[in-house]
């Protein structure tokens, strides 16, 4: 008889590791407080711009680096698969990134070295931007991005393919802090879910659910907002500067962000930083200024010290797991961290060490 699954949260994570478990032969069903891949519900998993490189991987740790060189690697067979079998285009592009200065550029070529990722010295103008520096600019080529909510879409119509069951508009109660065991999980509206291990991947929300069984897990909001443009021209590459991308798409788009803000579960757009935004934008590209903004948007992260996720059992509560806490690398991380909870759930040997990725006690 095959294990079954319940995974609290439905964004980029929940879903992932969902299609793990799937292929692992597990019966999966998917509690989601809002609507899988909704555009309109703040949760970060469509809302990023989906860049599959931790923009200074050198500034993280090599456990965070484990899991975005891992996750990042596994899209490609991930996104044919997809499209494959549901004939949704999760939009993998090989776009590159042109870091621009300042940074650290000895850390940089040392990382780079290190984890066999390809540079090459550049200049801002070769990609139709401006830098205020006369120093080089740095072109790692082999970096990818995805399109977030096409990704989204493919992964709940596979989802449904495979038989995973969709509980959305569903809310769970925080759990009570004297439990040990977890058989089933208690809705808002009082119906007790059932199953044989539980998975947390709430993203920003998870500590409102854990934070009588789990008060050491330190998961925060952290608001990120994005605006989009349709320029005549795009740089063809990720552009990043002093911590602001530009992230051309596909179809001619052009997202431009994004901020960081501590301001609770707060999903609002703000004019002021539309504006910081938009002259961030100005600066790199001249030629956008006067352009309409075709949407102003933000999503929510859960923000973690170090961006270093808990991935693992609960230490206290048998059947309990979590996988949350990606901050801002969840869609980078995310076939990673999925492949490892699953391997745990399964009891199968994990692709790498989860020890540094444990819950603190």
């Amino acid at each position: 008889m095959s294990q079954h699954v319940l995974i609290a949260g439905g964004g980029i994570v929940g879903c992932l590791t969902a299609m793990e478990l799937v292929s692992r032969g597990c019966q999966v069903t998917i509690v989601e407080r809002n609507q899988i891949a909704s555009q309109t519900s703040g949760e970060s998993s469509w809302a990023g711009a989906g860049i599959m490189f931790p923009l200074l991987p050198w500034m993280y740790s090599d456990h965070v680096n484990t899991l975005t060189s891992n996750g990042a690697g596994r899209y490609k067979e991930i996104c044919e698969r997809l499209f494959k079998e549901t004939g949704i285009d999760p939009q993998m592009l090989n776009s590159g990134f042109l870091l621009l200065p300042s940074f650290d550029r000895a850390a940089a070529l040392a990382w780079c070295t290190r984890y066999q990722v390809t540079t090459e010295e550049a200049q801002a103008s070769d990609f139709g931007v401006q830098s205020t520096s006369g120093e080089d600019a740095l072109w790692l080529p082999q970096v990818n991005q995805v399109r977030p909510p096409c990704l989204m879409h493919a992964l709940r119509t596979w989802l449904e393919k495979h038989k995973v069951r969709l509980l959305e508009r569903t809310e769970l109660m925080p759990l009570p802090a004297e439990i040990t065991k977890l058989t089933s999980w208690r809705t808002t509206k009082g119906e007790l879910l059932e199953a044989d291990c539980f998975i947390v991947t709430s993203g920003a929300w998870s500590f409102e659910l854990l934070k009588e069984v789990a008060s050491k897990l330190q998961v925060k909001p952290m608001r990120g907002q994005i605006v989009l443009y349709k320029p005549e021209r795009n740089p063809g590459a990720v552009i990043y500067r002093e911590g602001f991308y530009l992230v051309p798409r596909r179809d001619g788009y052009l997202l431009a962000g994004s901020t960081l803000e501590d301001v609770g579960f707060d999903h609002s757009t703000t004019d002021a930083v539309r504006e910081e935004i938009c002259a961030k934008a100005e600066a790199l590209m001249p030629e956008l200024k006067g352009l309409p903004i075709i949407k102003h948007w933000s999503g929510l992260r859960p923000g973690t010290p170090e961006n270093l996720p808990v991935i693992g059992p609960h230490p206290g509560v048998e059947n309990l797991f979590l996988n949350t806490g990606h901050f801002r690398y969840g869609l980078t991380m995310g076939p990673a961290s999925a492949s490892l909870i699953a391997a745990l759930v399964c009891n199968e040997q994990p692709w790498t060490d989860p020890a540094p990725f444990s819950l603190p006690q």
